[in-house]
């Protein structure tokens, strides 16, 4: 029976990944830094490991033995401390490395993403050739950016890596996206940025995880993918339906992204400035995401991977209506 090792399991895409390894009957060890969260990875089918991604040691520990490990722990966030954010995406990514090859496991699949390329410009059908942006002024962005560079230059000498990035990952068991888009409209907080009619990219959680599986299972050592729904949805259209899911109306309002740029560069400054507490009412992160085009070619995963979508959007809003 493989054994595999998790990194972020008690959170929404290692959760689901939990769910998926065990089904194909692995044995599965994931890293858990509280009782709580060694509660959720127990209930998803994996043995808890105590630890986080600061103890390179404990790391070690639960991944001696796995056939293969998966890095879904990060720092997730559009605003916080520049310290914090080095420290688990990048110095986390650098000691999960470091146990996997003490451990001898024999390959690490990385969880990546597209905001590693998001500097402020739009991203109209990239791939996966596309630069990293460690440069970009956004802290998420630029961690992960650096996270995915250590993964890349790590494989070799009896270690295989791969990444593989999703694109807004959505669908049943999200505990923080589509919570947070309810709160903030039902609290009259959420606006279109320059109306929300562009171009978005996005993963369903199936769609993810059989990306991370066929990375773990099928894909060469080194290989770099993205995973998506397929075509891509208009960024309105498709958060709103997914709103109308949760018995919720979309907002009617909406902000230029003339106005809403300047003012998240602006607050961000004076967040940073005055050392005030929580995040700024808006940032540079939320204002890409939310008005800037950000379509992906999926055709190497395809073609290498023999990737397809196993999940359609109308049947995972079905989903989550239900």
């Amino acid at each position: 029976m493989p054994t595999a090792f998790v990194t972020g399991g008690s959170g929404f895409v290692g959760g689901a990944l939990i769910e998926r390894l065990h089904a194909e009957g692995w044995e599965v060890r994931a890293l858990s830094r509280s009782d709580a969260a060694a509660d959720r990875v127990r209930q998803r089918g994996a043995l808890p490991v105590p630890g986080d991604l600061e103890n390179e040691a404990m790391i070690r520990e639960g991944a001696t033995g796995a056939d293969v490990a998966f890095h879904a722990a990060a720092k997730v966030e559009d605003w916080g401390d520049r310290e914090e954010f080095e420290r688990l995406n990048v110095g986390g990514t650098e000691n999960v490395i470091g146990a996997c090859r003490a451990a001898g496991v024999r390959r690490l699949v990385h969880v990546g993403t597209e905001a590693a390329l998001m500097a402020g410009q739009p991203l109209v059908q990239v791939d996966e050739d596309a630069p990293l942006r460690p440069d970009s002024p956004v802290l998420y962005s630029s961690t992960k950016a650096k996270a995915e560079r250590l993964v890349r230059a790590a494989n070799g000498d009896g270690l295989e890596t791969v990444v593989i990035r999703p694109r807004f990952v959505w669908g049943r068991g999200d505990t923080t996206l589509l919570p947070t888009l309810v709160e903030m409209t039902r609290a009259g907080r959420l606006r279109w940025v320059g109306g929300g009619g562009q171009l978005t990219a996005t993963a369903h959680i199936d769609n993810t995880v059989e990306g991370l599986w066929l990375g773990a299972t099928k894909a060469p050592a080194g290989g770099v993918y993205f995973i998506t729904d397929g075509e891509p949805v208009v960024f309105r259209e498709f958060v709103s339906r997914m709103l109308q899911t949760q018995g919720v109306e979309p907002p009617t309002g909406s902000v230029p992204v003339g106005v809403a740029g300047p003012l998240a560069a602006v607050a961000e400054r004076l967040w940073r400035l005055l050392r005030r507490p929580g995040r700024p009412p808006a940032t540079r992160f939320s204002v890409w995401v939310s008005s800037q085009e950000c379509t992906i070619d999926i055709g190497r995963a395809e073609r290498e991977l023999g990737y397809r979508p196993i999940k359609s959007r109308e049947e995972g809003l079905a989903e989550l209506a239900r």
